[in-house]
């Protein structure tokens, strides 16, 4: 009978794919104690979402997270983390200096294995990314990134197991070391049998002396057959998950493979008791934690616009946030094309987010209105390697006419290391500038978070968890005060709510949520706006965001086209600008706050 070895993905990617990857390293140290008492010795811990979210969101130091896990583990336990290629733990690429340093810095803290993909499956963007893993005393394991298409689209070349195969051929000819092999199917969308064909070939090009390990999520409800297939075709490890973090965006359960190996010749070398326990400390730890419900079941549209599970819930969380959740059937229902026009890269991070940002947009703004400049437009132009088919020549027109950028060939590190804003040189600079201290971890940070990596390090640490809202008692339940008042001439309602911190305002028939934190200073009232002709024009929100910055004062003249406003959705910034030259009568929000589409953001006098 074949034992087969499995990871334990609820650390990293169960965190990522429930719960947006926010997760505080108390909360989860006694599960992992219990996973490792229970015999669990293969652990994904860190990489990936589990790198930005700790600085942007938890308030923690990631490379503390990783030296705390495995004081606790001890020597043995293999840890293993995520790196996207050339993007190492962020969405944006880097240049050959700070690819090294990921490398040397993951194994300095603790980690053993680093799972190395691009979603594009472009092999430059593996073999330097894999060489800097090797090179730093890590196991280097080169993965191959899979989703299924859409029915339809069945003919296409990319996705194939023979494209899939072709690039392994490609991995294995351009020599990059690698001590194992992998197949991660972020989306769960790849059907049993194209799992099946692809780990077969593989196993008989690569032979028997390194294991292959297979990758998938339960979100279209595949991910146990495609287990299976994957075992049966010569894959020696798969990835699994513990409660209350597997099944549906997640891996599949420990216990629940286990039982589909019984009576097999296989079998998951585990005592199903000891996994029992051990999921029940996890659920306990989590029971704290806000589960979107969405995290947890099986999605059949899945299958028509690959959605990774990594990502699912972290856009319909930002959705809850940006008050349009109800557009997102609409927005999947856009990824169909986006994805067939963008030359088919995997639904991976960061192109998974490319491709939901433009959806976002093509559904809020009308298709193809406005290209992403900084992902999906970039994208197709090259600029984060090849794709895996040619994009459609009018998506590359359009993008090359609305960001000004030629399509370019050169590899990614070609371009990053020729650019003077990157490198371990130019965030030295920023950590100089800024009176930081300068070490290899602070210089990663910046290079990877950007100025939320900065703020982090001056002491600016929002908290983004989001838990469980306490239930509220009975007797709350009482009716709210109600009062008015006048602000630079208009009469406001306002209306006290029940826990005394939240408010509705109602302003010109408009209701707005005012939330009151602890200790907050009031703000300041805006200057009142000098007298117009009355000719002022309202500027509408094209789509639903959240204020992040204000750019033009009340009383300023802009110029047409000159940006008022920048709103921030689905983490695409979008600037406002002028429609005609003219004077900023009155601002209508402040920063920080969450506006639906056509809500009314100023109000501009045209000269």
């Amino acid at each position: 009978m074949k034992k087969i070895k499995f990871m334990d993905c609820s650390f990293r990617d169960g965190f990522q794919s429930c719960l947006g990857a926010r997760v505080k390293t108390d909360d989860f140290l006694p599960a992992l104690d219990a996973a490792v008492k229970a015999g669990i010795n293969y652990i994904e811990i860190g990489g990936g979402a589990r790198f930005q979210s700790l600085y942007f969101y938890c308030q923690e130091d990631a490379f503390d997270m990783m030296d705390r896990c495995r004081e606790l583990v001890g020597p043995n336990v293999n840890l293993q983390t995520l790196s996207r290629g050339v993007n190492v733990v962020g969405l944006s690429s880097q240049s050959t200096d700070i690819i090294n340093l990921h490398a040397k810095l993951f194994k300095k803290h603790g980690i053993t294995t680093i799972r190395n993909f691009d979603a594009l499956n472009d092999v430059r963007n593996l073999a330097v990314s894999g060489r800097a893993i090797h090179d730093n005393g890590l196991k280097h394991q080169v993965t191959i990134t899979m989703m299924g298409l859409a029915p339809g689209l069945n003919e296409t070349y990319a996705h194939t197991p023979k494209f899939y195969i072709d690039r392994l051929r490609e991995i294995l000819e351009d020599g990059v070391p690698f001590d194992s092999l992998a197949f991660k199917d972020a989306s769960g969308t790849s059907t049993p049998a194209t799992v099946f064909e692809t780990v077969k070939l593989a196993r008989e090009l690569i032979g028997n002396d390194r294991e292959i390990q297979f990758h998938t999520h339960d979100t279209a409800g595949m991910a146990v057959s495609c287990n299976m297939a994957a075992i049966q075709a010569g894959a020696d490890v798969v990835d699994l998950a513990m409660s209350p973090l597997s099944g549906g965006t997640c891996e599949a359960d420990i216990l629940v493979m286990y039982q589909r190996l019984r009576g097999t010749e296989y079998t998951l070398d585990i005592d199903p008791e000891k996994i029992l326990a051990a999921e029940k400390v996890f659920e306990q730890c989590m029971d704290k934690y806000f589960m979107p419900p969405e995290s947890m079941q099986v999605s059949p549209k899945i299958i028509f616009s690959p959605m990774p599970g990594g990502a699912l819930t972290a856009n319909t969380q930002m959705m809850r946030d940006n008050n349009c959740l109800d557009k997102f059937d609409k927005c999947i229902e856009e990824m169909r094309e986006v994805v067939a026009k963008g030359g088919f890269g995997t639904s991976v991070t960061p192109v998974s987010q490319f491709y939901f940002q433009q959806a976002f947009s093509n559904a809020m703004r009308g298709r193809w209105s406005v290209i992403d400049k900084n992902g999906y437009g970039k994208m197709v132009l090259g600029y984060f390697g090849k794709t895996p088919v040619p994009p459609d020549p009018e998506i590359v027109k359009l993008a090359e006419q609305q960001l000004g950028l030629e399509p370019t060939t050169k590899s990614v590190v070609e371009l990053n290391d020729a650019n003077p804003k990157l490198g371990v040189k130019y965030n030295t600079g920023l950590l100089e500038a800024a009176g930081l201290p300068v070490n290899d971890e602070n210089i990663f940070i910046v290079s990877t978070c950007g100025d939320k990596g900065l703020k982090y390090l001056k002491g600016d640490r929002p908290m983004g968890i989001r838990y469980k809202e306490a239930a509220k008692p009975a007797a709350a339940a009482k009716s709210a005060a109600s009062y008015t008042a006048t602000i630079d001439g208009k009469t406001v309602t306002v209306q006290l709510a029940a826990d005394g911190a939240s408010y509705t305002a109602t302003v010109n028939g408009k209701n707005f949520a005012v939330k009151v934190a602890e200790g907050a200073a009031p703000a300041a009232a805006s200057a009142a706006p000098a007298a117009g002709s009355g000719a002022a024009k309202p500027l509408a929100s094209p789509l639903p965001g959240t204020v992040v910055k204000i750019v033009a004062a009340v009383g300023a003249e802009v110029a047409e086209g000159e940006t008022v406003l920048v709103i921030e959705a689905m983490k695409m910034e979008t600037e406002i600008k002028a429609p005609k030259a003219g004077i900023v009568r009155e601002i209508n929000v402040t920063a920080s706050q969450v506006v639906a589409a056509g809500d009314v953001l100023a109000m501009i006098e045209e000269k």
